[in-house]
């Protein structure tokens, strides 16, 4: 086999959305932090084309760089590549990078429990895994500070009318829309419908309303649209579905960890989640993420919180991309039949 790039990665998803981890073949890009890093692929794109679009990537597809921690109290730092944003946090793929730490040996496991230090573009973010035979079981990510933006505001969606909707930050953007309201019950079979309705309310939020981080000038867009479930208390235990649409087009698999983190932002906000209570978020194809609110705090004079999220991972294969020098297509392609059909 004859090849031009060799790029070796350990696949894994957590709680089904997939978060591959490039552990080879790709050089540290430059720049003085992680963030710094960061842009700079988003920027030049040849290594986000060549790993998420086709033929070695898709649109269901999230790929994570490791690179060394600029921090150095940091264990590991990593860089997160999805569909159409390279954004300071996600919280499916910190999962799968810890994961991919533990099980594949990068980080010795100590059992019981297992402490790392991240460095994600957006900062630090403290891990704790519970670690049985070897195994990373389930994983604790204490969350960049998160925060509700504009709450019960008014948008107009073209086709939908008026709706009410949030606002919030929980290590990347969101609009959050009620599914009910929508006629939505939060099933698998609505996850066409709900993909590209919520591509279309991104789009209108970023119009309308816009978004900036008071501390993060870079981060100026409203990046993903959560539909989200009714929240039903039991005691300290809360519980809600969510169906998070993603640019150009998908639902997550996973609840989003940083829809989680918004959410319980939200909630804080309007007095009906605190630290002494739980939320478990639902994705479409029923699998959890559970969450909590560790801390208060400020992000820019704006109230927040310091949330925790926890779920599991697994890997699921090991790859090495190549490139043959004959291929036509060496950036790869998309196509609008998935990659943001409308």
């Amino acid at each position: 086999m004859r090849s031009t790039k060799t790029i070796h990665v350990i696949s894994a998803h957590a709680e089904g959305e997939v978060g591959d981890v490039i552990v080879g073949g790709v050089a540290p890009p430059p720049g003085d932090t992680i963030w710094e890093q960061s842009r700079w692929i988003a920027r030049d794109n040849t290594l986000r084309n060549f790993v998420l679009n086709e033929p070695r990537g898709g649109v269901f597809r999230h790929v994570n760089l490791l690179v060394p921690p600029k921090d150095p109290r940091a264990d590991a730092a990593f860089i997160i590549m999805e569909p159409e944003d390279t954004p300071p946090m996600s919280g499916s793929n910190s999962i799968c990078v810890a994961t991919v730490l533990l099980d594949s040996g990068i980080v010795p496991v100590s059992e019981p429990v297992t402490e790392m230090l991240l460095e994600a573009p957006g900062g630090l973010v403290k891990v704790r895994a519970e670690c049985r035979n070897g195994k990373a079981e389930r994983i604790f990510v204490q969350n960049l500070p998160s925060f509700a933006a504009q709450l019960d505001t008014t948008l107009e969606v073209e086709g939908l009318g008026t709706l009410s909707v949030d606002t919030a930050y929980g290590g990347d953007s969101f609009v959050f829309v009620d599914a009910a309201a929508l006629g939505f019950s939060l099933v698998p079979d609505e996850a066409h419908d709900l993909a590209r309705l919520g591509v279309r309310i991104t789009a209108a939020a970023n119009e309308v309303l816009g978004f900036h981080h008071p501390e993060n000038p870079d981060w100026r867009h409203i990046s993903f649209c959560l539909f989200a479930g009714p929240v039903v208390r039991d005691g300290h235990q809360l519980r809600a579905g969510a169906a998070v649409a993603v640019r150009p087009g998908k639902i997550d698999r996973s609840p989003t960890g940083t829809a989680l983190s918004a959410r319980m932002a939200v909630l804080a906000a309007r007095g009906q989640m605190t630290p002494e209570d739980t939320l478990t978020a639902v994705s479409l194809i029923g699998s959890t993420f559970t969450g909590r609110i560790v801390s208060e705090t400020t992000v820019g004079g704006r109230p927040a919180i310091i949330p925790e999220i926890s779920g599991r991972g697994w890997i699921t294969g090991t790859h090495q991309h190549m490139l043959d020098p004959d291929d036509p297509w060496p950036g790869g392609y998309r196509l609008s039949d998935t990659w943001g059909a409308r």
